[in-house]
């Protein structure tokens, strides 16, 4: 194991302070004022056609969320913004039917169809000064039509209008689900447990869906999870390393936290000959190299698979029906920082200030790569096995799974993060139908919508992605780059992606959202005369103006 440098990381001007002190404290006045504005909010909804009176999508394969597995063809039949009938299709219904004025039929013949994505842990930011219109496109892009938003970073009101836009289908925009963090729009220091009561009653005053944790001294921590249960809140927590040797992801599921990002707090509740992780004498967790490089080296210092303890700590969390979020993909550079770093959609879809962020820097949080090395990437490799190990075990014997991806850090994208997401939950041992069930009925469940999304069923709102190859057999497939293909005259062609994105009965076409990212990374680099360049290559940190 590889000793790591002594420099520190200040996270300056980002949403995250590496030692959790000021996001559970409060920040001071300096540091507000230098903390980044608000992103520029979407525009006003051009895209999408509907809802119509009658919208029928003829002619599909179903898989409907639920784990059944797919069905067809098929005829959907939608209202406005409901679906009202699955049925048999009609014998010999390809040729289109004669339709009432505001109807439509599409003919999908050979497509698939899916419940709306859910992604369970997403960040609109972290650099404010690219469009929210470029994050939301690329989620719609990728079919993913409701996000749940675990920190609120531009502000509470801030992010209650777009969610409020979103919900009217003022803007392009998955639905949003707010989870602003414990700490926003605080007044002064939380000094004791009456103090974190008042905080939550402040943000379920404002209007928020839910609370995002990092961590809080024990007691109040306990006093604002039973707060947030009183006042109809759910919660997420990322528990800080700052805070988990007081409380372990166990721990907090009995006071009442409902979902777990990550996994920062489940190996130190598998521990049974320590009590706090194996860190080195001289580390320092504002070293963010040091923080990843040895997070990567804790899941093998707790129990074993099939131990008496790995078990009871299972066993224990799927009866508090808590539900984790694990997140495989924002971490997957720490096991192969290349591939992560050179995936093929960063050349059309990452926008030049997002590039700078990734870079290798001292300041920017999630850009630790000071020295990554071999040893950290193979650690990472173990810590896979055993987490994916304790995620598939966890939904085998009846927990909750969600799928996020946590983008816009560590070189991960919007959307294509998510689509990875779903890829590595299949690695982790996921049948596909079983993944993506946690990435429609089991987010819905997570949320407390899945009475109305979540799955294709009459009744439900009408939240759907439309995809041309079957997603069972490729996910990959479903990547806005799509993926390569032979064809029998020996032609490389690229075929999948999502063809047509449906929110509320508006037919979105998802190649179109994607050609305006596309069109907007364009512009931007032309407008700084940027180009991607690798770190270290040019003399600058990961990128080259010329």
């Amino acid at each position: 194991m590889k000793l790591k440098r002594a420099a520190s990381l200040l996270v300056a001007g980002t949403m995250f302070v590496a030692s959790g002190a000021v996001a559970a404290f409060g920040q001071t006045q300096k540091q507000k004022e230098d903390a980044p504005k608000p992103m520029q909010k979407a525009p006003p909804r051009a895209e999408g056609e509907g809802p119509y009176s009658r919208l029928t999508l003829r002619n599909v394969t179903l898989i409907d969320g639920t784990g059944a597995p797919p069905v067809g063809p098929v005829d959907i039949v939608i209202e406005k913004n409901r679906i009202v009938g699955i049925q048999p299709a009609a014998a010999g219904s390809k040729t289109p039917a004669k339709v009432r004025p505001g109807d439509r039929e599409m003919n999908l013949d050979g497509m698939y169809v899916l419940p709306g994505f859910i992604n369970a842990h997403t960040h609109i930011g972290p650099v404010t000064s690219i469009p929210a219109e470029y994050v939301y496109k690329l989620w719609m892009g990728h079919g993913i039509t409701t996000i749940r938003e675990v920190w609120c970073q531009n502000g509470v009101d801030w992010v209650l209008q777009e969610r409020e836009r979103s919900a009217k289908n003022e803007i392009t925009a998955p639905r949003i689900k707010a989870y602003c963090h414990f700490s926003s729009d605080q007044k002064g220091p939380i000094l004791d447990a009456t103090e974190a009561r008042k905080q939550i009653d402040m943000l379920a005053d404002r209007g928020v869906d839910g609370i995002k944790f990092t961590g809080l001294p024990p007691d109040q921590f306990q006093a604002a999870l039973d707060e947030a249960k009183k006042r109809g809140l759910r919660s997420a927590a990322h528990l800080s390393q700052q805070y988990v040797a007081r409380a372990n992801a166990l721990d907090t599921a009995r006071w009442g936290l409902t979902s777990l990002e990550h996994w920062y707090g489940l190996p130190e509740s598998l521990f049974d000959d320590r009590t706090v992780q194996d860190f080195p004498l001289d580390y320092n967790y504002a070293n963010e190299d040091q923080r990843f490089g040895y997070a990567g080296r804790l899941w093998l210092q707790g129990a074993r698979p099939g131990s008496a303890k790995w078990n009871s700590v299972r066993d224990e969390l799927i009866k508090l029906n808590f539900t984790l979020d694990p997140t495989f993909t924002i971490y997957e550079a720490n096991r192969d920082l290349m591939r992560t770093r050179r995936a093929e959609w960063h050349e059309d879809y990452t926008m030049p200030d997002l590039w700078k962020f990734f870079a290798p820097s001292r300041t920017n949080h999630g850009a630790y790569w000071y020295h990554w090395t071999t040893e950290d990437e193979v650690a990472w490799r173990h810590n896979y096995q055993r987490w994916m190990e304790f995620i598939n075990d966890y939904k085998n014997h009846g927990g909750r799974v969600t799928t996020g991806e946590d983008a816009g850090f560590i070189y991960s994208l919007y959307g294509f993060g998510y689509i990875r997401e779903l890829e590595l939950l299949r690695e982790a041992g996921f049948h596909p139908l079983e993944v993506f069930r946690a990435a429609t009925l089991n987010g819905a469940e997570l949320l407390g919508v899945a009475d109305q999304l979540g799955t294709i069923e009459p009744g439900k709102l009408a939240d759907l992605v439309v995809v041309q190859e079957n997603p069972l057999a490729n996910i990959g497939s479903l990547y806005g780059t799509g993926t390569i293909k032979l064809t029998d005259a020996n032609e490389v062609v690229r075929a999948g992606g999502v063809r047509y994105t449906i929110k509320d009965g508006i037919v979105y076409d998802a190649q179109k959202l994607l050609a305006d990212v596309r069109r907007m990374v364009a512009e931007s680099k032309k407008k700084e005369n940027f180009k991607i360049t690798q770190p270290g290559t040019s003399g600058q940190p990961g990128a080259e103006s010329k």
